[in-house]
């Protein structure tokens, strides 16, 4: 994997952890300016799945297992969307306070799938 992208995603989803976090701690809603970041953010995954099934399919193998592997890609790319998905259910602050979770939650899974390829 790239880890150069890898290490980008987790920062972006980080930060938009810490944006939609601050709006939590200000009682405010997810605003369409926290949906761009979401965008931004599950962009970067969706890039990242794509390089990821393209090296598997050149025959590259990550050093623990190929299903964990596509296991961990699917769940970075579905993560940012579903917790968005989530705070348009719930627009108060809460809906904020879920997209910080999933910022925090995609960061870790850059984290493992940097391991689980051999990083």
């Amino acid at each position: 994997m790239l880890t150069v992208l890898t290490l980008v995603t987790g920062v972006a989803a980080l930060l938009l952890a810490a944006w939609c976090g601050w709006a939590a701690y200000r009682d405010q809603p997810t605003k369409d300016w926290h949906f761009i970041g979401m965008a931004v953010v599950s962009l970067l995954a969706v890039v990242q799945l794509v390089i990821g099934i393209v090296q598997l399919a050149r025959g590259e193998k990550p050093e623990q297992g190929t299903t964990i592997f596509v296991a961990y890609l699917l769940g970075a790319f579905a993560c940012v969307p579903a917790a968005g998905l989530m705070s348009l259910a719930e627009r108060t602050r809460w809906g904020s306070v879920t997209v910080a979770a999933g910022g925090v939650v995609l960061a870790v899974l850059e984290v493992r799938l940097y391991d689980i390829w051999g990083g």
